[in-house]
């Protein structure tokens, strides 16, 4: 890549507020198409008006301005983002216009493509969740397949421009020691084995009717959404829950002006909640659309936690450390708050709920079943992103998933059941700073930290920081240690074994 003159500090302040407004705009297009208030998915005209921060032009000038600025960094790191997104936007467009499209023919009855996860986590019959799941593994390989393989011909080929040899080498170029962590995965994979052989078999015969090594894919959904456990996550009782949890902190909900709440029913709305942080932090919106259940209750949490941890960002911060920055950190705010909800404590103290330490044993299993499911699609995306030939990793897919969750997956998800941007990388680390400020926060406050305003104090001091601060130096500034993915693992067999 020729040497070009690195931005000037005007030139970034400008970047920034521009970029600012960009954001601002996504978040509100993503918020109105998946709340279902809009029909299409129109990301074209918004890079159309913002196409100047897309350009491979602007990516190398602020590339050459990073000397060592972490926060530069993030600028680089989305500009290139931005310029990548550009090439693929219209594809995402499709995408999403093909999930709110599509439909299926199950048994005569007609299924939208977005209901036909919650409909296989509903369905009782075993054989009609296996042909609910084949026909929604027909549609992702025949309609959304071709496109997220043209997206990433796009991605791999534009990715020289910037100076990377492939998409992996490029996140390691913006900081990410995807290395290191993929080692922790492995170790985490090899210390867990036996540990999950154990209680995710208990969890599957005790929610499913079936052992770990008879249960198939179509079967762990059905273990997730966990029907015996409705009578103690009744629809109507999820918001009510909530407002008491942050009021335990200190937080009134009801008087966040910044913070919205869209709870209504539209047919073509996402039915899973999430967080649209259109302003930060200044109008941060909540969408659920609530059905109950201990999974929705568990995504509603998920969900409440972004949004408190937006909420309470200061507003003077850089843009780059309200909006960007390091992912896992409001990832970790997001888990500390959905981990709630398979906490035998907050359980007994919030709802009436039956036999909670056996529900937070099940919950711990949950947890590991998801972290051994991540560890094992960081190795693959690490694999995915340095091949020519994508299609020649479906079958390395099947083996690393089925290796870590002896559940093998279906291998037409070989390129939907993966994040854009590494985002794994966030993930992963976010539940090893949620296991080690939970340790935290519970040998600080006690065990109902959660009801004690002096850890909603810290908790907001902490929020006011955005994301200034990346994974490890939070936990560095809290607690003196350093990010262990194994605490995940001491987490897990606390939880299981109280």
């Amino acid at each position: 890549m020729p040497a070009v003159a690195p931005a000037s500090a005007r030139d970034l302040d400008a970047y920034r507020e521009r970029a600012d407004r960009f954001i601002a705009r996504l978040d509100e297009e993503y918020y109105r198409h998946f709340a279902g208030l809009k029909e299409r998915f129109e990301l074209e005209p918004i890079y159309a008006e913002f196409a100047d921060l897309t350009t491979l032009e602007q990516t190398q000038t602020i590339g050459a301005a990073v000397n060592g600025s972490s926060s530069i960094r993030e600028l680089w790191r989305f500009a290139c983002e931005g310029y990548l997104g550009q090439l693929t936007k219209e594809l995402e467009e499709q995408v999403a216009q093909a999930e709110a499209q599509l439909k299926a023919t199950v048994d005569g009855d007609e299924i939208p493509f977005r209901m036909l996860k919650p409909s296989i986590m509903n369905e009782p019959d075993r054989a009609k969740r296996e042909r609910l799941e084949r026909s929604r593994n027909e549609l992702v390989d025949e309609h959304l397949n071709p496109l997220y393989l043209e997206a990433h011909a796009r991605t791999r080929e534009a990715v020289s421009a910037l100076g990377a040899d492939n998409y992996f080498d490029l996140y390691r170029r913006f900081g990410y020691d995807l290395d290191a962590l993929a080692e922790q995965c492995r170790s985490f994979l090899a210390s867990t084995e036996q540990l999950h052989t154990t209680i995710v078999d208990k969890v599957f015969r005790e929610r499913v009717g079936l052992p770990l090594a008879q249960a198939e894919r179509w079967d762990k959904d059905r273990m997730m959404r966990a029907p015996k456990w409705d009578i103690g996550f009744p629809a109507d009782r999820m918001l009510p829950a909530l407002r008491e949890t942050l009021r335990g902190l200190g937080i009134d909900l009801d008087a966040q002006r910044n913070v919205r709440l869209d709870v209504e029913s539209r047919p073509t709305k996402d039915p899973r909640a999430f967080c649209a942080p259109i302003e930060v932090p200044d109008d941060v919106v909540l969408v659920i659309k609530p059905a109950g259940g201990a999974d929705d209750w568990g995504a509603l949490f998920h969900e409440a936690g972004h949004a408190e941890h937006f909420a309470h960002t200061d507003a003077s911060l850089s843009m780059e450390h309200k909006r960007l920055g390091d992912n896992a950190v409001t990832e970790c705010w997001a888990m500390t708050f959905e981990r709630l909800t398979d906490t035998a404590g907050w359980l007994s103290r919030l709802l009436d709920f039956p036999r909670p330490r056996e529900y937070q044993a099940e919950g711990a299993a949950v947890i590991l079943y998801y972290v051994r499911r991540y560890c094992a699609k960081l190795l693959y995306e690490i694999e995915f992103h340095q091949v020519e030939d994508p299609t020649a990793l479906r079958s390395r897919y099947v083996e690393l998933q089925a290796d870590a969750l002896k559940i093998t997956p279906a291998p037409e998800d070989y390129l939907w059941d993966m994040d854009g941007s590494f985002y794994v990388h966030a993930y992963l680390r976010a539940w090893a700073l949620e296991a080690q400020i939970g340790a935290f926060l519970r040998e600080k406050f006690g065990n109902d930290w959660f009801a004690q305003r002096s850890a909603g104090s810290l908790l907001r001091e902490l929020w006011s920081e955005g994301q200034r601060l990346n994974a490890d130096e939070l936990l560095r500034e809290v607690t003196g240690g350093s990010l262990e993915l194994e605490s995940v693992a001491e987490r897990i067999r606390e939880a299981s074994s109280a």
